[in-house]
């Protein structure tokens, strides 16, 4: 059995290839995951198929931790719920503070210690009170964190003109640059309503059928994309 496994993440909702070590894991076991906020809890959805046995997906595979115990599922499921309140509250004080900026998400980190706010702006915003209100009500360290409008639909999700799960959403890690010159060179006639995607950006598979040198017709009529 392959050392290298898939796990779904109950945080994001995207794949995490991930190092079983010594443990003994199989489909629909639970486990926690190293990540950027100190542990991420993954279900088991694959362990044996080539996706997994790929020598590069080792590159990337994160360690697990251990596998979740009955207290882990209870922790985070506890988490998810403190995160929603900590939303709530956060908007509650953008609007009586009347900030312009957009709440886009909160993360905690799994020690409980520091929570991210994540939120999109056009501009810089003096959130100090902010931070300060949500300090005082939340009584852990605060960070705002700002992000553009793509890495908004990735953190949010949804379904594209196509009808799959969007692409950055899926399996993007980075956003390359997406020209309106890549739909010339694919003679996709240039209507703003056909070629942005969620973010109100240009749609990233854009330049996936450019590296392809493939041609993605947009039919006049409906949203549904034909590629050739």
């Amino acid at each position: 059995m392959s050392e290298i496994i898939c796990l779904l993440s109950e945080t994001t909702g995207r794949i995490i290839r991930a190092r079983k070590g010594d443990l003994s894991l199989s489909r629909g076991d639970h486990c926690v995951v190293e990540s950027d906020l100190g542990g991420d809890l993954g279900v088991v959805v694959d362990d044996v198929s080539p996706v997994c046995k790929n020598p590069r997906a080792a590159e990337r595979a994160v360690p697990i931790i251990r596998k979740a115990t009955e207290e882990d599922l209870k922790k985070f499921s506890w988490l998810r719920e403190k995160e929603d309140g900590a939303f709530e509250f956060c908007l509650q004080r953008i609007r009586a503070r009347d900030l312009s900026m957009k709440l886009v998400s909160v993360r905690y980190f799994f020690n409980e210690k520091k929570g991210i706010f994540y939120y999109t702006a056009d501009g810089r915003i003096d959130f100090r009170e902010l931070v300060k209100d949500l300090a005082k009500e939340l009584k852990m360290r605060i960070e705002m964190r700002q992000v553009g409008v793509r890495d908004e639909a990735k953190m949010i999700g949804g379904l594209g003109t196509c009808g799959r799960i969007l692409c950055c959403s899926a399996f993007m890690k980075t956003f390359e640059p997406v020209t309106i010159q890549k739909a010339r060179k694919q003679q996709i006639v240039i209507n703003p309503t056909k070629i942005s995607g969620l973010c109100g950006r240009l749609m990233c598979c854009l330049a996936f059928e450019d590296q392809s040198k493939g041609r993605l017709y947009i039919e006049e009529e409906g949203d549904r994309l034909i590629e050739d």
